[in-house]
């Protein structure tokens, strides 16, 4: 943590591929491999829906793939793992990008974890306090799952490379939780029509909730939810990202959010380490960034 750079690209809604952040992200954890520094990499997108790789083998994924991009949705499959998410403005992207310098990290758990903790003291300054473990009924659920009051706000995932890994998290910081996930529902209803039920998770409409609604501005939120339940601007140290664009949500939790994560790290970096990160640090041109994304989605099409 000593030397992680902070690439803040929240302010960036102008994006349509929905791949753009994962070649990002892929290049990135390159570029650790071979001796780059480690970054976090915070995004976010104006509206997408990106599925997971089982998720694009499913009997009728084309077609409701098909029905989500004829609905406004920029739909690609990541390279990690998990399963599928809905992306808006108000749904905070993190990517820890780490080399692996450590026998701890060829042990996935201990990613996991480092970006569990990240998380968490995130939340504690919106405060909210983050429990760990699969919320049944989510989407993208997983061991990992963080939720609140047992409302699900982040899932998280993996992509490893020889050298290197990358740690992603969705944080549903605004919005409504309940309607993002009846929109994976319904994918599914569609994609997985014929598919064994153990091939994707079986979504409900009421185990998903935002920072906004489970925090944010607090206690209202909060106590609805539980009511319910019981009836770049560049990679630098301490850079901020300028003004921020909300593109109709996504700008009040959702960069409080942003930036309590950026606190977080600060309060680790050290001068010798940002110097030694920064010198060793090369960001890839936006060229670079788009032809990684053509062979992503070449190589994991529908």
């Amino acid at each position: 943590m000593a030397g992680l750079l902070i690439l803040d690209r929240t302010d960036q809604l102008e994006a349509t591929d929905p791949l753009y952040a994962f070649a990002l992200d892929e290049l990135l954890c390159r570029a650790a491999g071979a001796g780059g520094p480690a970054v976090c990499h915070l995004w976010r997108h104006p509206r997408a829906f990106v599925m997971g790789l089982r998720d694009s083998r499913l009997p009728r994924a084309r077609e409701a793939a098909d029905r989500l991009a004829d609905q406004g949705y920029g739909v690609a499959v990541r390279n990690s793992g998990g399963a599928a998410v809905p992306l808006d403005p108000g749904v905070v992207n993190l990517s820890l990008i780490l080399p692996k310098d450590r026998a701890e990290d060829m042990a996935f758990h201990g990613d996991f974890e480092r970006m569990y903790d990240l998380i968490r003291l995130a939340v504690r300054q919106l405060g909210g306090e983050a429990a760990k473990g699969e919320v049944v009924g989510s989407y993208c659920p997983g061991d990992f799952d963080l939720s609140i009051a047992g409302r699900k706000f982040c899932g998280i995932a993996q992509r490893r490379q020889v050298k290197s890994y990358s740690v992603q998290a969705f944080v549903i910081a605004e919005g409504e939780g309940d309607e993002r996930a009846r929109v994976v529902r319904e994918f599914y209803g569609l994609a997985a029509d014929g598919a064994d039920p153990s091939a994707y998770p079986d979504v409900g409409t009421d185990r998903m909730a935002s920072l906004a609604e489970l925090t944010g501005a607090g206690a209202a939120g909060l106590a609805r939810i539980r009511g319910g339940a019981d009836g770049e601007n560049g990679a630098r140290g301490g850079d901020d990202a300028g003004g921020v664009a909300d593109g109709g949500m996504g700008g009040g939790i959702s960069l409080r959010f942003a930036a309590a994560v950026k606190d977080v790290i600060r309060a680790y970096q050290t001068p010798s380490g940002l110097a030694g990160a920064e010198a060793a640090l090369r960001l890839p041109t936006p060229e670079e960034v788009e032809a990684m994304a053509a062979s992503l989605r070449t190589r994991y099409g529908i």
